[in-house]
């Protein structure tokens, strides 16, 4: 599971909590965080690359929306930089199109799969999504989680994490969550 935070205190719970890394959204400041904890750092911002790596990420997010197929090979270039600077890099695809799409150009080990904003049905969408992340890549949903059994339902059709606000790691991972 992964938490989104924004400071070294909801990191610090979240970790405690079980979380398993640590997703940042905007533009922070990340030496608390990692004052606070070890785990590995998503930086979702519309930042450099190099400003990402800078500050200390561990992964970067790309995004696939709005890519076409005549950008110049932008995503590709954006993609081999992030693996150039040490990041791990985690696109974000919201349909088959752009799953497909960043499939053939990219190919990327870790796909976001992300429902449409305000989607009822979210999860259904993600898990549909799943059907076409081919094995061995590993896929991290975005959506809204609200039960253990979401979580759980999700686990067992082959997601890798699930991004959770990070008041919510201990309550949705369950009993037992710290000795795993």
């Amino acid at each position: 599971m992964l938490a989104e935070v924004a400071d070294a205190e909801h990191a610090r719970a979240a970790e405690e909590g079980g979380a398993e890394g640590l997703v940042v959204r905007g533009e922070p400041s990340l030496d608390d965080l990692r004052e606070a904890t070890e785990l590995p750092i998503l930086l979702c911002t519309t930042g450099s690359l190099e400003e990402i790596a800078r500050l200390g990420a561990d992964a970067c997010l790309l995004v696939a929306a709005g890519v076409e197929d005549d950008d110049d090979g932008l995503l590709e270039r954006r993609y081999r930089e992030a693996v150039e600077l040490g990041l791990d890099t985690v696109v974000e695809v919201r349909d088959e199109d752009e799953l497909q799409l960043v499939l053939d150009r990219v190919d990327p080990e870790i796909f976001l799969l992300a429902a449409p904003e305000g989607a009822n049905g979210g999860l259904e969408h993600v898990l549909g999504l799943l059907t076409d992340v081919p094995a061995g890549k590993l896929a991290v949903a975005a959506l809204d989680v609200r039960t253990r059994d979401e979580v759980r339902q999700l686990e067992r059709a082959g997601v890798d994490a699930v991004i959770v606000r990070s008041a919510d790691v201990a309550s949705l991972l369950g009993a037992g969550a710290r000795e795993r």
